[in-house]
């Protein structure tokens, strides 16, 4: 049964780390976050090992199993992290993942005996380069921002922007893994089949478009047949990550009906580098999001006392873009929206309770993503679809250009962190990638 992982002494906020980076203010990686990545020096052969992201360093866990500074179930941990994917440490489950955290945490505090034999395993993160974090097997896309939902249903259903199923059930769908890419990749725009006045054409999309989420790692899998109920989900999520998964808008409006999406949306899925222990946002956990007393009450299987008040977490999310333009003229990148988790009609324990609840087996290293995060204002619309009306309402950057969909150039740029008055900062890290002209 999950028992959340109350704060203790991972969380103290007085707690500082012997390496300064960490402890300045508004770092992304405190000593209270120690998310996991996988990456290798940028220059070089030696191969993709696990991290730990410590202020603006990573510390290498490949060199310290190597250094065989820790044992037991701290020690088996390290071993498993030290691996060129996630998987090995995400299937030891949570006992082994708590052990290592606090392991970690202790050595890199002020005062720790370790700081000598760990400073000769830190590598800088500008001289890393990364890999996804986990071999993902399979990938799951929900639809659960109840905001995003009514306001694209209200464009193409104005009298029902929301079908009855969706106050009952989490709406999902699967999607492709093995176009997963991580933060810094950039890909050609996707072609496909688009509607005409003769007929279908073929050929680059017109309106291609973002999608702010985040993502979901699952470590230890359940059996097939054997759904997970909602008390134990919890203790089958390793992280969270920051996502996007791409969408081609008029690819998709031809396709998607009978079944879903298709070419529209398996082109690319960008990740963020970081995985974000559950642990960390402990400090951060907020109630389920209420519902209207019109609403109806989650099935047995999707609801409990302790995951009404405690299944949700307060993630400030944003979207930011920089165009070819705005690079060459060295500008920043411009802030297209701000959203929240805290906007999510379903938490991600009911997420997990119903994709098992039919007996099917989550594994080790599958990705569920929210589908698109919005909140109730326009400013906090999650993808263009939505944010520019469907295309009618352009917007206008700083350098004069507009966009209702994106352009060849444009990088789209995600950032996540959570704060709270007593609590230092927890980083999600950036989930950026940029778009290439389609092949010929």
């Amino acid at each position: 049964m999950t028992v959340f992982n109350r704060p203790d002494a991972t969380h103290d906020p007085k707690v500082r780390s012997w390496l300064p980076a960490a402890n300045l203010a508004g770092c992304a990686f405190p000593i209270q976050n120690l998310p996991f990545g996988v990456f290798r020096r940028a220059h070089g052969a030696e191969p993709f090992r696990g991290g730990v992201a410590i202020g603006d360093q990573i510390l290498d866990l490949a060199a310290v199993a190597d250094a065989n500074l820790f044992s037991g179930d701290a020690g088996q941990g390290i071993r498993a992290g030290s691996l060129p994917s996630l998987n090995s440490l995400m299937q030891l489950g949570p006992h082994i993942w708590a052990a290592l955290r606090r392991a970690l945490f202790e050595a890199l505090a002020q005062g720790s005996a370790l700081e000598g034999a760990l400073k000769a395993c830190l590598v800088p993160q500008d001289a890393a380069i990364f890999s996804l974090p986990a071999q993902i097997g399979d990938y799951t896309d929900f639809y659960i921002s109840i905001y995003h939902a009514t306001a694209i249903g209200r464009q193409f259903r104005p009298d029902n922007p929301l079908l009855p199923n969706y106050k009952w059930i989490p709406i999902g769908y699967h999607g492709r893994s093995s176009s997963i890419g991580v933060s810094g990749q950039s890909f050609p725009r996707p072609q496909g089949q688009r509607p005409g006045a003769a007929g279908p054409t073929v050929g680059p999309s017109t309106r291609l478009d973002y999608e702010l989420e985040i993502g979901i790692f699952i470590g230890a899998g359940n059996p097939p047949g054997a759904a997970i109920p909602l008390a134990d989900s919890e203790n089958h999520i390793f992280g969270l990550c920051l996502l996007n998964d791409w969408s081609a808008r008029d690819l998709q409006g031809w396709e998607y009906q009978p079944l879903g999406p298709f070419l529209a949306k398996n082109f690319a899925t960008t990740i963020s580098p970081w995985v974000t222990p559950m642990a960390a946002l402990e400090p951060f956990r907020a109630p389920a999001m209420p519902r209207p007393v019109t609403d109806p009450k989650p099935l047995p299987y999707l609801h409990s006392v302790a995951d009404q008040q405690r299944g949700n977490l307060n993630v400030k999310l944003e979207v930011l873009i920089s165009t070819e333009t705005m690079r060459a003229n060295k500008l920043d990148a411009f802030l297209l929206s701000e959203a929240n988790a805290l906007n999510l009609y379903w938490t991600p324990a009911q997420l997990i309770a119903h994709h098992t609840s039919n007996g099917c087996n989550l594994a080790v290293g599958d990705i569920l993503a929210t589908g698109t995060i919005s909140g109730p204002a326009e400013s906090s619309a999650g993808c263009l679809l939505e944010l520019t009306r469907n295309g009618v309402q352009p917007i206008l950057l700083p350098t004069g250009e507009s966009r209702t969909f994106l352009a060849d150039g444009d990088e789209i740029i995600l950032r996540g962190s959570c704060e709270a008055p007593g609590h230092p900062r927890i980083g999600l890290g950036e989930c950026r990638a940029a778009i290439l002209p389609a092949r010929t």
